[in-house]
């Protein structure tokens, strides 16, 4: 596995800069798989939120707050969105709270902020945490998305099927918080690679 993720050269990830975005971008990736959830945020965020031209084509920014609070039970449906209303209520309403004294917490603190808004669990709000800081120490390392690609690039190993004892693993192999960020960015970034049909092992 680490001659793969060594073959990626540089990794470098930028943060996302809207706490907002990362956390209704982590609500909307709850309980489906990655390509439904890629499916759902691009539904979701061109129907309701702010687009723009770019050379890339057009891009559609997260829909504010107070948007999420005027849609509909039948607009959430309408973009496949209807099982995520609650919780993107709830967090909408917590962020026009408490959005501003977030932004100034650390990584763990904001954690814990985080999971006292109903329907954000502590894998929502790690997910959530580490797309807005960039530190994936802190993401949730049991994650179907970190067990699939390390699997991927590591058909040879015998690596656990089940959350818990695969975090367990994870955590030994990486028992720093540098190198659990690295370890897990890595295997995420040559799974987005694979994904995209970049290919793996291509140094990007």
């Amino acid at each position: 596995m680490l001659d793969e993720l060594v073959c990626l050269g540089t990794v470098a990830r930028l943060t996302n800069p809207s706490l907002w975005d990362a956390v209704t971008t982590a609500l909307l990736r709850q309980v489906v798989t990655a390509a439904q959830a890629r499916k759902r945020h691009r539904a979701f965020y061109t129907a309701y939120g702010r687009s723009f031209v770019t050379p890339a084509g057009r891009l559609a920014l997260a829909p504010s707050p107070e948007t999420v609070l005027d849609i509909s039970d039948d607009g959430f449906a309408a973009v496949g969105a209807k099982f995520n209303r609650t919780a993107l209520r709830a967090a909408a309403e917590a962020y026009l709270d408490r959005g501003e004294h977030w932004t100034t917490l650390d990584a763990e603190c904001l954690i814990k902020e985080l999971v006292e808004v109903p329907r954000i669990g502590p894998w929502t709000a790690a997910a959530a945490v580490a797309d807005y800081t960039g530190d994936f120490s802190i993401y949730p390392h049991g994650d179907l998305a970190v067990r699939t690609w390390a699997d991927k690039a590591a058909p040879g190993l015998a690596l656990p099927r089940a959350e818990a004892p695969f975090e367990a693993l994870w955590h030994r192999w990486a028992p720093d918080r540098t190198h659990l960020h690295a370890l897990t960015l890595f295997t995420l970034t040559w799974g987005s690679n694979d994904l995209n049909g970049h290919g793996g092992t291509r140094n990007h």
